[in-house]
């Protein structure tokens, strides 16, 4: 007999009283660095910044109210690949007596969570509440990463990209018995919906990213085209100036993890830093992000205890090969880019490795965070882009 399918389970997030009143208690005993020569953030996250939101965290930050914002969604967990999986899944509002709205999975990557997609989702299942097209509906599955928030158990196994693909595909295929889906993601989730890509091509409507993750020791060669040049001069940027977290976290991940996970305001500082860096917000992240809605996903990372375990990838990442080969992704392929992604290769270069790309848009502003800073945006180009290959 064929094994039995896992059975989910309802869930709702409550984090005791006394997990709130311990966060409010370190924050209060918080002993701040000081503010070293140079301009501000150039070393890493500013102390006048810091002062001023640990205040906020500690004194008028409402989890309670995040709390019901996340429970206001139906999530469930369900035992796969050894492990808990959490995730949201909210049913699309179609067309009455229309066809069946096409299911997509959306994948977040670090140091973000679920909470990234709270503004995103209604637009993708209830389009018709924002002016769109209900027959555009989308059910959509959204789960913490295998380690990463609601996903996350102290002691389970660590995850690599490839094993938290098929941990999805189970998720989609046999948990919630969808034949085909599409997927979306940035960050760790543009490589999990890449390797989704790669590797089941039967299930994948198509995949679409905000971003292009190429491998990243591409030697520059002769007669390149201005556009590749570009990227090579920003690529090299980048790791001689950003990638300090990376081998960090790829090579001695435990290490940092005392830290972070005994200090509310180190584990803040960390991830901080990377909303400044990788935001459209000339040089201030609530430009961007709203304080509130960075401590939310600040604060699942505290309670859940979980930003060791969300290192595993990086880890996993440095000791084994680029997980995405060239011309390994054949299925229908977009690509959002935004002008403060981290990188931004050119289409000739992503087209080594997506043999099928159809939509290839530019947008005027927006960074890594594409669901949390330009939901709206993010919404429409899934939306166009599966449009075509919805489910019949």
């Amino acid at each position: 007999m064929p094994p039995s399918v896992p059975q989910p389970a309802p869930f709702r997030l409550h984090v005791p009283d006394a997990e709130l009143t311990d966060l409010r208690d370190r924050l209060a005993r918080t002993r701040l660095p000081d503010q070293p020569p140079g301009e501000p953030w150039a070393t890493g996250t500013d102390v006048g910044f810091m002062r001023e939101a640990l205040a906020h965290w500690r004194d008028r930050f409402d989890w309670r109210a995040q709390e019901a914002r996340l429970n206001a969604w139906p999530q469930f967990t369900v035992e796969l690949s050894g492990i808990r999986v959490h995730y949201l899944h909210v049913r699309g509002r179609g067309v009455p007596g229309g066809p069946p709205c096409t299911p997509l999975l959306l994948s977040h990557g670090w140091p973000g969570s679920v909470f990234e997609f709270l503004d995103l989702i209604p637009r993708l299942t209830d389009p018709g509440a924002f002016g769109g097209d209900p027959a555009d509906a989308f059910d959509v599955v959204a789960p913490s990463l295998p380690g990463y928030g609601l996903s996350f158990t102290p002691g389970q196994k660590r995850f690599a990209l490839d094993d938290i693909a098929r941990t999805f595909h189970a998720l989609m295929t046999e948990v919630l018995g969808y034949r085909r889906f599409g997927a979306q993601g940035g960050d760790w989730g543009s490589f999990v919906t890449s390797c989704l890509g790669a590797e089941y091509p039967q299930s994948t409507l198509g995949i679409h990213l905000n971003l292009m993750p190429l491998r990243r020791d591409v030697k520059p060669g002769p007669d390149l085209p201005e556009a590749e040049k570009r990227y090579l001069r920003e690529l090299d940027h980048f790791l001689k100036e950003e990638t300090g977290y990376q081998w960090i976290q790829g090579t001695r991940p435990q290490t940092l993890a005392y830290g972070l996970s005994d200090s509310p305001a180190g584990l803040a500082a960390w991830i901080f830093e990377k909303f400044r860096a990788w935001t459209d917000c000339d040089g201030d992240p609530t430009r961007s992000i709203p304080l509130d809605t960075m401590l939310a996903n600040i604060s699942l990372y505290w309670f859940t205890g979980a930003i060791g375990s969300s290192f595993w990838p990086y880890y996993a990442r440095m000791h084994a090969p680029w997980p995405i080969r060239e011309g390994s992704i054949s299925v229908p392929t977009g690509y959002c880019e935004f002008p403060k992604e981290i990188l931004r290769p050119p289409r000739s270069m992503a087209q080594r490795v997506y043999t099928d790309i159809r939509r290839w848009s530019v947008m005027p502003r927006g960074g890594h965070f594409a669901a949390l800073e330009h939901p709206e945006v993010l919404a429409q180009e899934i939306t166009t882009f599966f449009r075509p290959l919805r489910v019949a």
